[in-house]
């Protein structure tokens, strides 16, 4: 009786942690989405950034001397956060193998915002491939191996191209575990 009374208990414990994951696991899904959506409205940011070298605020004043209009610098930095923002959120979310290779594009929209905040620049896209190549050297190779792998695995083996992706999809079972992943 204490046996099936202790089963019983267990299962219960198992249900409500199950349901607790659930919550979070909908509530994470519900932000992300409401980001997504919202996209669109933080495009249009730059509209409220006055027209003018000079950009007088509470918190800061800032001085554009390359663009020589604070709004043409909010519209190129609103170009390039809103997609970094949108592959971050399709990198951690995305459950594919082939996910590391957004890096590539994540550290090219890096560079170019660094780029863009630099007072002395000439050219937003200079040199780009020069740093991205340590990048592309890492992560080319890497999902190249990952490939081969599955190539291997799939005329040795009787599975479907779904099934060996399936196989290699890394699954963390939280924002952070998959964060530290990558440290």
């Amino acid at each position: 009786m204490d046996n099936k009374l202790q089963k019983s208990k267990r299962e219960e414990s198992k249900r409500q942690d199950s349901s607790k994951n659930n919550r979070k696991e909908l509530l994470f899904g519900s932000l992300i989405a409401t980001f997504i959506a919202l996209t669109p409205f933080l495009f249009t940011l730059h509209e409220s950034v006055p027209d003018q070298k000079v950009w007088n605020t509470f918190l800061f004043t800032y001085d554009s001397k390359y663009y020589e209009s604070a709004y043409v610098l909010a519209w190129t930095l609103i170009g390039k956060i809103i997609p970094l923002f949108l592959i971050l959120i399709w990198f951690f979310t995305c459950r594919h193998w082939w996910y590391h290779t957004l890096i590539v594009p994540i550290a090219m929209f890096i560079y170019q915002i660094i780029e863009i905040l630099n007072s002395d620049l000439y050219w937003v896209d200079e040199n780009l491939i020069i740093y991205l190549l340590p990048v592309m050297a890492i992560v080319i190779p890497s999902i190249y191996l990952i490939r081969a792998q599955m190539f291997n695995k799939l005329t040795s083996v009787n599975k479907s191209m779904e099934e060996l992706e399936e196989e290699f999809k890394i699954k963390p079972t939280t924002l952070w575990g998959k964060i530290k992943q990558y440290f």
